[in-house]
């Protein structure tokens, strides 16, 4: 797309301009040096993608491609108005909330027999059908379930119209490059148009987009179809919870301004100029650590079998987020309801 600066660069032009978020250079090698500590482990391996995630498909087929597409066409928004009062998804004994509460929801349904990962279902499946396989085991419904249907629909239709009905061939056509794949699915998908603008210059940060390539990547374990030769341009996706895990650990640091509205759980809306330097910061500090973490590991002199790329720091934070939900009770994330994380 002419006149948009790509995921990295508007990630760099942001944190060269912000006022209210700044990066830590000490915080980011705090980070980089505890992530050396998991270089040589799984933690940072393609394949921790299935081996360290029960829900996540097992088999590198067409179907899992497919069921790749459809949790990544629908992951965005799943934050609870309060902690102790969210959206669950009861699976094979187990209890998920925010995003495993969709691949929960997505695996439930295929196992009642509903084709939630087909194309010629989902392009004209019914709000009451949606509201059905995305239901929750509380009264606190999935967010935005009206959007959810909205987007099923619209990405069905043109997936059946443009590429056959197969995610897969749409990676097909991206000849094993990253970057292709993603403005494949920023042109072809609407929903995943993830642009904004920021000091006068249109920004992207395509984070569903990037995920879902990163995803595609992670399900072919990096293998044939999944080959990209360009994987690492690649940057860490944008959402709201990588912010909050790099503000924990130091490498993220906030005006007191910001810093008091999202203590008082103030909503933002897209696009704001806080809401954009909170993304793009997070970003570029990614990008920062990163590099910072590649040459501490060519210091130790060790040899990896498989670069380490950004991708798999978003996976092993948000993880690490995750686990360390109760430490992190004091530091806010920032709020926001929209389609684009």
């Amino acid at each position: 797309m002419d006149g948009i600066l790509t995921p990295r660069e508007s990630a760099r032009f942001i944190a060269e301009n912000s006022q209210d978020v700044f990066i830590d250079g000490a915080g980011v090698r705090s980070v980089a040096e505890l992530l050396l500590a998991k270089a040589s482990g799984p933690d940072l391996r393609v394949a921790g993608w299935k081996t360290l995630h029960e829900l996540n498909p097992k088999s590198a087929d067409e179907a899992a491609v497919n069921w790749v597409f459809v949790t990544d066409t629908l992951n965005f928004s799943f934050w609870s108005e309060h902690d102790e009062h969210k959206c669950l998804v009861g699976y094979k004994g187990k209890t998920y909330s925010g995003y495993w509460s969709l691949c929960a929801a997505v695996n439930r349904a295929l196992d009642e027999g509903i084709p939630i990962t087909s194309a010629s279902y989902y392009a004209t499946v019914t709000l009451e059908q949606v509201q059905h396989i995305f239901r929750s085991d509380t009264d606190v419904l999935m967010p935005l379930i009206e959007d959810r249907h909205r987007i099923l629909n619209e990405t069905g239709k043109i997936l059946l119209e443009k590429f056959g009905g197969s995610f897969l061939n749409c990676v097909q056509k991206s000849e094993q490059s990253a970057q292709k794949l993603m403005h494949l699915v920023v042109e072809s998908f609407p929903s995943y148009r993830d642009i904004t603008e920021f000091e006068g210059k249109r920004i992207s940060f395509y984070k569903r987009a990037q995920i879902l390539v990163a995803d595609t990547w992670s399900v072919l374990e990096g293998k044939g179809d999944g080959c990209f030769k360009d994987i690492s341009s690649i940057t860490m996706f944008a959402d709201y919870r990588l912010p909050q895990v790099l503000l924990h650990l130091g490498a993220l640091r906030y005006s007191d301004e910001l810093l008091k509205k999202l203590l008082k759980g103030e909503m933002l809306s897209y696009g704001d100029k806080q809401e954009v330097e909170i993304r793009g910061c997070s970003v570029w500090c990614v990008e920062l650590i990163r590099d910072c973490l590649l040459e501490l590991i060519e210091k130790k002199g060790e040899k990896m079998s498989e670069e380490i790329n950004a991708i798999l720091l978003d996976y092993y934070l948000w993880d690490y987020a995750h686990d360390h939900r109760a430490k992190m009770n004091g530091i806010p994330f920032h709020r926001i309801r929209c389609i684009y994380y």
